[in-house]
């Protein structure tokens, strides 16, 4: 059984990669060129995330580890660490494909309630550093904008407004939820929908006990492993910012560089740090979409605008970034089915 849906999401990947290949918003021959523009920062750009899911496997070994012994060697959760994330690029509504795959895998090493408690654990992680990853953004960009180097207008105002209120919501209810435990309740939230009410109370009845023993896991983690939970929280928000370094390598790129010293590339990762944060929100909020198609695409050419770019390099931005993500999305199903013994 576990092989057939272990097969069941490799195919659905699979399709889903090939489709995206084909499916780019220029010709192959515009690709090729934007891929040898890039040159050897295209290099720099793939090893920089393999440097960001080691932070990522760090960060969920650290939730492991706050719950009991971790019995799973750190090279099979890279594995699926970077499985599991190519498995979110490329199925619908994110999370879904992923996050599932991860559980059933990691069950065999520390049993179901441990494993889904963990991989609860480490998604909400991932999704509460980016509330305070994007806050920190908007904090640059007042900070950038009142020494003159950003616009700021009534509108700009309403926007970093509406982003303040929606980070400090979801920082709240993650708060909850941490200290409460949440898979209880998301369950009875399923239960609501419609189609979903016998299976979702059903399953509440017959799991009652392993509900409840993984919410309390997890409200545990934050009261009596705080340095499991700050450890996790640390790597997460890190390597969101240690990520704008590949917005940052492409600007390098067109010449963007505030005037070649210190500084001026500073400012420019500073830029950078905006542009992977209004993006990542704006590509967050249309999560629905398999690789957010569209949406980051769209996040990419407000952001740079934004920034006084030129479209071009949204553009070329975008596309490096969608060659990088189908990339790692095709070395995570590789994965899948290399080395199931280690």
């Amino acid at each position: 059984m576990r092989k057939r849906v272990n097969n069941i999401f490799f195919i659905v990947g699979l399709v889903a990669v090939i489709v995206m290949f084909f499916t780019f918003d220029v010709s192959f021959t515009q690709l090729w060129e934007y891929i040898t523009k890039a040159d050897y920062w295209l290099v720099a750009i793939l090893g920089l995330w393999a440097v960001l899911y080691v932070m990522n496997t760090w960060a969920w070994k650290a939730i492991i580890k706050g719950s009991g012994p971790c019995t799973v060697s750190f090279w099979r959760l890279q594995k699926l660490t970077v499985t599991g994330f190519a498995l979110n690029y490329v199925t619908p509504m994110g999370m879904l494909g992923g996050e599932a795959y991860r559980i059933m895998e990691l069950s065999k090493y520390i049993g179901i309630p441990r494993a889904t408690s963990s991989v609860v654990l480490f998604a909400m992680m991932h999704i509460f550093s980016h509330f305070w990853f994007w806050l920190t953004g908007v904090a640059t960009y007042l900070i950038l904008a009142g020494a003159g180097y950003l616009p700021m207008n009534i509108g700009m105002g309403l926007v970093l407004a509406f982003i303040v209120l929606f980070c400090c919501g979801g920082i709240y209810l993650f708060v909850k939820g941490y200290k409460n435990g949440m898979v209880v309740k998301l369950l009875r939230l399923v239960s609501k929908i419609p189609g979903l009410h016998t299976w979702g109370r059903n399953f509440a009845e017959r799991h009652s006990d392993d509900l409840k023993k993984i919410d309390r896991q997890i409200s545990e983690l934050q009261s009596q492993n705080k340095r499991s939970f700050f450890c996790s929280f640390f790597l997460e928000y890190i390597g969101r910012i240690f990520q704008s370094f590949e917005i940052f390598f492409m600007l390098m790129l067109f010449g963007i560089g505030g005037g070649g010293d210190l500084g001026g590339y500073f400012l420019t990762f500073l830029y950078s740090f905006l542009i992977l944060a209004f993006t990542s929100l704006f590509a967050n909020l249309l999560g629905f979409l398999p690789l957010q198609l569209g949406g980051r695409e769209g996040g990419f050419a407000m952001s740079v605008a934004q920034m006084g770019m030129t479209g071009d390099i949204g553009m070329f931005v975008s596309i490096i970034c969608r060659v990088r993500e189908l990339f790692w999305a095709s070395i995570g199903l590789l994965l899948m089915k290399l080395g199931k013994n280690s």
